[in-house]
Order: C-alpha cells, then structure tokens, then sequence
C-alpha cells in the first residue's frame, strides 16, 4: 500500500470556498479577535493569494495575500493552534513570498499585534523589518492596540 504524497506531507492549495467554514474556525481558536467566513469569502472572490497548508484533508494552516502596483501585502497567515510550533508558519510565509515574487512584486507589507512576539519573531527570521506603527490599529480587550507595520524588500530567489 502506498500512501499519497499529502497523507505524510503537507501541501498547499488554492483556498476553496468549501474550505471557509475550517478556516474560519481555525481563526477564531487562534485570535481574540478573528476574521469571519464573509471577510475569507470577500478575499477569494477579489482574487486574493488564499492558500492552505493541508495534510490528509486537514487543513493546518493559511495565507492570504494581496498583490497590487508592484506590492504585496499579507493580510493573514494562521496555523491552527495545535499544530503551532513545528514550523508551518514558516513554510506558509515562504509560500506567500514566493507567490509575491512571482507576481513580480518588490516589496511585501504587513501588520502584526505587539503582544503577538511568536509571530513578530517569525517575521524578523524571514527578513522583515519593522517600519512603523498604526495607532489603535486592532480590537483589543481594554480599547484598541496598536500594529507594527513590517515589510521586506524582495530579491530574486
């Protein structure tokens, strides 16, 4: 008996509308303050870079990325908590920057929580660098906080 590639291994795919209601869910275990179905649905339908990271149909995690005039920017990247910390992230994120130099973009933008230093981390290993701050940015449970903005230069692989 021969197992198939994505039984062992995880692969991606293109986010499918069928996919939403786990993805969704996956979101709302991992952050306080998530994005809904109708926001995920919003980006595949404005032809978004949405793409899964599954293994034997499930899905552990996901990006979405948007490309215009030359700049990609992350809008999310998310590994369901209890797969957290064996290094999805990362291979999410360089698919995700793999995608943006595809679409020839030159630079990637993104916001991150600074109460999120598991993720911040993530994205200085990959060469981001942070480049300022949005005031009162996101949701959180005593007002607002605030986002760093990062961003990375893309060279050609």
């Amino acid at each position: 008996m021969v197992a198939r590639l994505e039984e062992v291994h995880p692969v991606f795919r293109a986010m499918r509308s069928e996919d939403l209601e786990t993805v969704a869910r996956i979101d709302a275990a991992a952050y306080p303050y998530p994005w809904s179905q109708a926001i995920f649905r919003d980006c595949l339908a404005a032809g978004y870079e949405c793409w899964a990271l599954a293994r034997a149909g499930e899905i552990l995690g996901y990006g979405v990325l948007s490309i215009a005039a030359g700049e990609g920017h992350l809008l999310n990247l998310c590994v369901t908590p209890v797969r957290q910390r064996a290094g999805h992230g990362r291979r999410i994120l360089a698919r995700m920057l793999d995608l943006a130099r595809w679409h020839r973009a030159e630079r990637v933008f993104l916001e991150v929580r600074p109460s999120n230093p598991g993720a911040i981390a993530l994205y200085h290993d990959a060469g981001f660098n942070e480049i300022g701050r949005r005031p009162n940015y996101y949701p959180a449970a005593r007002g607002r906080e605030d986002a760093l903005v990062m961003a990375i230069e893309l060279l050609a692989p």
